[in-house]
């Protein structure tokens, strides 16, 4: 029996208006590696992640592309991924009061990893803001 996955959502509100320059931080291997892991490259509609150096303790996960819509969002499932229903989903909306941009993460976890979950993407977007000024 396979325990259910809490589905998690956080918003952050982005320092730009430029459509062109969100959509390749959320959307490309460049652009991801920027802030979420440490090298991202996509080859065939998968993409591979890595955390750490080779040299020294290293992670390596993969995910395959269930959905990129341009301007919009990419939505990726980790290939071990034992939830069905989970899935990782960047996602930009454009405020009409401001004209700013949102990106709204999905996430899924389990009840006793919710925590340490939101702490790692708190540190993905600290590190996009400095690395880029979102």
């Amino acid at each position: 029996m396979h325990m259910k996955k809490e589905q998690i959502q956080i918003e952050h509100s982005l320092n730009s208006t430029s459509p062109g320059i969100i959509w390749k931080i959320i959307s490309t291997e460049g652009g991801l590696s920027r802030w979420i892991a440490d090298e991202v490259k996509e080859s065939k509609g998968k993409f591979f992640f890595t955390w750490g150096d080779e040299w020294s303790h290293h992670e390596k996960r993969s995910a395959t592309m269930l959905e990129r819509v341009r301007y919009s969002h990419l939505r990726l499932q980790w290939d071990d991924e034992t939830d069905p229903d989970a899935y990782l989903e960047l996602k930009m909306t454009r405020t009409e009061v401001t004209g700013g941009y949102i990106l709204h993460i999905t996430d899924f976890a389990f009840p006793e990893d919710v925590d340490s979950l939101l702490d790692i993407w708190d540190q993905n977007l600290e590190q996009l803001r400095m690395a880029t000024g979102l």
